[in-house]
């Protein structure tokens, strides 16, 4: 099994910036995939960005040049770097974990995005 407790997630003004954080329960080295996702009111939960065990990372096209996933191995922990923050980012984001076949979601912490 795999715990995630996500944090910093906060009310930011447009432009603005916000690091995510994803602290995982064991090695991420033994997760094959983690990733952020995010949910809008009203909206379905869509990828935002994911870095697999290799180091290998994925972005949705609209988070490009403006979001970073990265990690901290010896922190097992997951990091999301959002920069240029729009109102149309706001949501729950969610910290995804893939291990083996089964999947793993933390609690999901809010982000707003609003003058």
């Amino acid at each position: 099994q795999v715990q995630l407790v996500e944090s910093g997630g906060g009310l930011v003004q447009p432009g603005g910036s916000l690091r995510l954080s994803c602290t995982a329960s064991r090695s991420i080295f033994t997760i094959y995939n983690m990733g952020w996702y995010r949910q809008a009111p009203g909206e379905q939960r869509e990828l935002v960005a994911t870095i697999a065990n290799i180091g290998n990372t994925n972005y949705a096209d609209s988070v490009k040049g403006r979001f970073t996933i990265s990690r901290d191995t010896t922190k097992n922990t997951v990091y999301l770097q959002m920069n240029s923050l729009k109102p149309e980012d706001t949501a729950v984001y969610y910290c995804k974990a893939v291990y083996g076949r089964d999947v793993y979601w933390g609690q999901g912490t809010q982000v707003t995005v609003s003058s």
